[in-house]
């Protein structure tokens, strides 16, 4: 399989025949909507949600699922037909006529998208119920500065998401650091739900993080857990669950982030002024250093 570049929208899909013919294959765009109990085909349906009415096709819920896994996504990211940026345009625009997404500057050249409240609500309201555990979505979006940093983390999953694929590997979901933190945050204050009396301060011991950190495959030192952007959590090729922690790095990441980003073992994924991202091993972040 070539190593294409997922953003290089006038490459041709030369592997789409064998990826319709092989049934456990899904595209590493469409894993975020296979939960969802709403539209998938071409024509776009009447979706009831609450009182009010949308009308979605599958190419809408996909793009929809997306953001709301990664929170903010680059336009041009965006799953959606090859070599038709007038089409992905007049679908976010049908979207955001909708009130489901909000479309907010970028880098000055181009415009990130994030679902809105009613976006998400959406999304939470049709998800399948039996699923053990279900994608989050997210609403909104960071502050300008922020941006460019956080939809590199979508290009950096389909550039992990496609090497797994070529292992054999099917991914499951993904997790935000903000996920991997709030988990964090009920573990340190799970003693003091109910209690009155509480000060609000956890009361853990380093013991108990150090073992807390180990359960969840996360690295503890300087006295701190240390959480990736991304974790992407995959079935092997021998039905194991397992998953991949990403850091995505910067032009500007320099001195003490830095140093943690290499210490972490987390696999890297370099974004360069231009946005165009590449991986590369984790010690080779020292060199941002």
């Amino acid at each position: 399989m070539l190593d294409k570049d997922p953003r290089d929208h006038d490459a041709p899909d030369r592997d789409a025949r064998e990826r319709a013919n092989d049934r456990d294959y899904v595209d590493s765009r469409d894993v975020f909507s296979r939960d969802l109990d709403l539209p998938s085909g071409p024509e776009r349906e009447l979706v009831r949600e609450r009182d009010r009415d949308y009308r979605l096709n599958g190419s809408d819920v996909r793009t929809l699922a997306t953001v709301g896994a990664f929170r903010v996504v680059s336009e041009r990211d965006l799953p959606g037909p090859r070599d038709a940026v007038g089409v992905r345009d007049r679908d976010l625009r049908h979207l955001e006529g909708q009130g489901l997404i909000q479309r907010v500057p970028l880098d000055g050249r181009e415009r990130a998208v994030a679902l809105t409240d009613r976006g998400r609500s959406l999304l939470e309201d049709h998800r399948e119920r039996n699923t053990e555990r279900p994608q989050q979505f997210y609403s909104g979006a960071d502050r300008p500065r922020e941006r460019t940093h956080d939809t590199e983390i979508y290009r950096a999953y389909l550039k992990a998401a496609e090497r797994l694929h070529e292992q054999g590997s099917r991914v499951l979901r993904v997790a935000l650091d903000r996920e991997l933190k709030r988990d964090y945050q009920r573990f340190l204050q799970e003693r003091n739900r109910g209690d009155r009396d509480s000060d609000g301060r956890p009361d853990r011991t380093v013991e108990e993080i150090q073992e807390w950190a180990r359960q969840h495959d996360l690295p503890y030192f300087d006295d701190h857990i240390h959480f990736p952007d991304l974790r992407i959590e995959y079935e092997d090729a021998n039905g194991d669950v397992r998953w991949q922690d990403i850091e995505v790095t910067t032009e500007h990441y320099r001195g003490a982030h830095g140093a943690a980003a290499s210490r972490s073992g987390f696999s890297i994924h370099s974004s360069g002024k231009k946005g165009r991202g590449s991986a590369f091993d984790a010690r080779a972040a020292e060199e941002f250093l």
